[in-house]
């Protein structure tokens, strides 16, 4: 261990003498917390995978998650990881679409000993073989399997973004595609740091009870990274639907049938309008909030999954948090449905002998009420006591969002991204301004639900009979067993035959084979 932090000490030393005090391309954000016994740095680079060759899809994902799991410095991952464990710290990267954020955390009594695994990781990745070839084996197992098969809520989430993207540099997984991981070379990841990850687009933040010597080193060593010029890539925007098109991934094993359905939304956080929009999707679809229309129409009301919600931007790993995270900052945005997964017939069937004639389970029937929902709302706007009851809540609700010294720092780096200097402030206070006027013009002006894209994965005995009474708009009535039919209210039976023949417009519905997804661009 003392040979190890000997090393690195040593080799970090020798690279700072040599720095030379020139600027960074963006301003630093510092979040000074004197009582803290933490340390933070995010260090985000203006990449992401939008910044991928072509045909390399992934690469800019390989480069990070080598850069992050490799050793550095020349010192090799385990022993880095092995001095990391007795301080409790740690580090890791996110690559999202147009950043890839290092996160590097602490206690504050070992950030002197910390800081030349910081710089090393940055400056000096070892991008050695054998680590390139461990990493290369995770991310090819990703995109070959793990995403088809861990989790389909989130399969249907990605595969509605190809929908939404395809064609354009926004479309693919950030980990890239089966073909374009296999052709990844080690001296590709290597050039590619050297032109992405650059002091051009790089933006540094610290929180915490760090020193200020400490952040001049830092700030030091990144403007010692490559000189490459940069200029972002603009983002590809959503494509615009023609009508409903849906695509039905048809997968072996499916546990019922996930849905992610969406449009493209030509505002994001940079926009004062976003506000009044996010008032009327809190009342709508809150992100695990019982209290949301979808929520007690579809989940608390008939029990048909386990949750209902929507989104005016990405929410990244929505299964995993109760909040939104930082590092995800988008220019191209779309406003989006999840429906949780529903039963398909064969469920039905197997649980229910009355259910034994079904065709299709659920997802045509939960698919109309979700959009008639919308319908209604942008027929109706919200009432004045709806207003008032989603604005206190939010206001009081987005302060959760930032509560640990990383999270705090993390959305006010994203701010910078929306020319905001700190979002989660200025949104209480466009909130505090807002008008029901303006909540209800402003889901009119965004809303529509005559053009979307539908992706829903199912089990393939659900995909033939769930596409022909989809594109042929037949009658969808709800399956409920005999005994928690005999305990709903007539209104509810009356607005379940309401919503069986609501009419949808869909033009097109395609069945993908689960083994065909995620093709390239």
């Amino acid at each position: 261990m003392k040979h190890i932090m000997h090393t690195l000490r040593i080799v970090a030393g020798l690279a700072l003498a040599a720095a030379a005090p020139v600027a960074l391309a963006t301003e630093t954000v510092e979040l000074k917390l004197e009582n803290s016994n933490k340390v933070v740095f995010k260090v985000r680079f203006d990449n992401g995978s939008v910044a991928d060759p072509e045909g390399k899809e992934g690469l800019t994902y390989a480069t990070a998650t080598l850069m992050a799991q490799g050793g550095a410095g020349g010192v090799a991952y385990a022993d880095i990881q092995d001095a990391l464990y007795p301080w409790a710290a740690a580090y890791a990267v996110n690559v999202d679409k147009q950043v890839t954020t290092f996160t590097f955390q602490v206690p504050a009594d070992k950030a002197q000993e910390f800081y030349p695994i910081v710089r090393n990781v940055l400056l000096a990745p070892n991008f050695d073989e054998q680590d390139f070839r461990r990493v290369m084996q995770q991310q090819q197992n990703y995109v070959d399997q793990v995403v088809r098969a861990s989790s389909d809520e989130d399969y249907s989430k990605f595969a509605l973004e190809h929908q939404l993207f395809r064609g354009g540099n926004m479309a693919h997984l950030v980990q890239g595609t089966s073909q374009s991981v296999q052709g990844i070379t080690l001296d590709e990841v290597k050039a590619h740091y050297r032109r992405a990850f650059t002091r051009n687009n790089v933006a540094l933040g610290a929180a915490g009870n760090y020193g200020q010597e400490m952040l001049e080193q830092l700030q030091a060593a990144l403007a010692t990274l490559p000189d490459t010029a940069w200029v972002a890539p603009e983002p590809s925007r959503a494509n615009p639907p023609n009508g409903i098109e849906v695509e039905i991934i048809a997968k072996e094993g499916a546990f019922g049938s996930a849905i992610f359905t969406g449009a493209q939304l030509g505002i994001t956080r940079a926009d004062d309008e976003f506000a009044a929009l996010l008032i009327a999707n809190s009342w709508m679809g809150e992100h695990r909030k019982s209290y949301s229309r979808l929520y007690q129409k579809i989940r608390e009301t008939r029990s048909m999954n386990y949750g209902d919600y929507s989104y005016i931007e990405w929410y990244d790993q929505g299964g995993s948090y109760q909040l939104p995270p930082s590092g995800v900052p988008r220019a191209s945005n779309y406003w989006s449905i999840w429906i949780r997964p529903v039963q398909i017939a064969a469920q039905l069937q197997a649980q229910y002998p009355e259910l034994a004639d079904i065709t299709t389970g659920h997802a045509h029937f939960a698919l109309r009420l979700a959009i008639r929902e919308f319908d209604l709302l942008i027929e109706n706007g919200l009432s004045e006591a709806d207003f008032e009851a989603t604005r206190t809540f939010l206001r009081s609700y987005i302060k959760l969002y930032a509560q640990s010294p990383s999270q705090q720092l993390g959305w006010l780096m994203d701010s910078r991204v929306y020319g905001r200097k700190d979002y989660l402030a200025e949104l209480d206070a466009l909130l505090a301004r807002a008008t029901l006027e303006e909540v209800n013009a402003a889901l009119r002006k965004h809303w529509q639900t005559d053009n979307m894209y539908v992706s829903i994965v199912t089990d393939v005995s659900e995909a033939p009979d769930l596409a022909g009474s989809l594109i042929s708009n037949a009658p969808s009535p709800m399956s409920y067993s005999n005994l928690v039919k005999s305990g709903l209210p007539e209104d509810v039976l009356a607005e379940d035959e309401a919503v069986a023949t609501y009419p949808l417009n869909v033009r097109k519905v395609t069945i993908v084979d689960s083994s065909d997804t995620f093709p390239g661009r």
